[in-house]
């Protein structure tokens, strides 16, 4: 059995959480609400402050939603709470970024600037020219948007100039060499 699938999920003080009778699983909290279809094949029961997710036969299409089920639905329940973001740091000179109301406008040595409009549902900062903080409620639309700024210069071998996530490892290489 799914060991992620088995473990039950704690539903914090302040947050509600509705399932109707076709899986759609509702989450609000004190940041936002989220929904979420589940498959109906699996069974989301409520009890005492914990959900659970049981999953009707051990074949492979329930075995792989189950485990998956468990964790979408714990992140609707972390996001409202807490929320997401993800910090990307520009490497490069000339390389900034900065905010123009409802749009994040980056110079990354094209002949134009990039400019990116914020999705519903995001929040970006830019506290400093070289850095861009991405949060959210929903964990997937703050992966997404920050694999989509990353997308625009992502971190090359050489001089390691480029966009990238706080923390990331840039595998450097060495250039070439004269002829001897």
């Amino acid at each position: 059995m799914s060991r992620i699938g088995r473990k039950p999920i704690t539903v914090p003080s302040g947050v509600e959480v509705k399932i109707d009778d076709k899986n759609l699983v509702t989450v609000k909290g004190p940041k936002g609400t989220l929904t979420e279809q589940i498959s109906k094949d699996l069974k989301i029961e409520l009890n005492e402050g914990e959900l659970v997710v049981t999953r009707p036969t051990d074949n492979k299409k329930h075995r792989s939603l189950h485990g998956l089920s468990r964790t979408l639905i714990d992140n609707m329940i972390i996001g409202v709470t807490e929320g997401y973001s993800k910090k990307l740091e520009i490497v490069g000179v000339g390389y900034r970024a900065a905010k123009q109301g409802k749009k994040l406008v980056l110079s990354l040595g094209f002949s134009h600037p990039v400019e990116m409009e914020d999705p519903d549902g995001i929040e970006v900062e830019v506290p400093s020219q070289t850095e861009i903080l991405i949060k959210g409620i929903n964990k997937q639309l703050v992966g997404n948007y920050a694999a989509k700024v990353r997308a625009w210069r992502e971190p090359e071998p050489y001089k390691g100039k480029g966009i990238r996530y706080s923390g990331e490892y840039v595998r450097r290489k060495e250039g070439k060499t004269g002829k001897k």
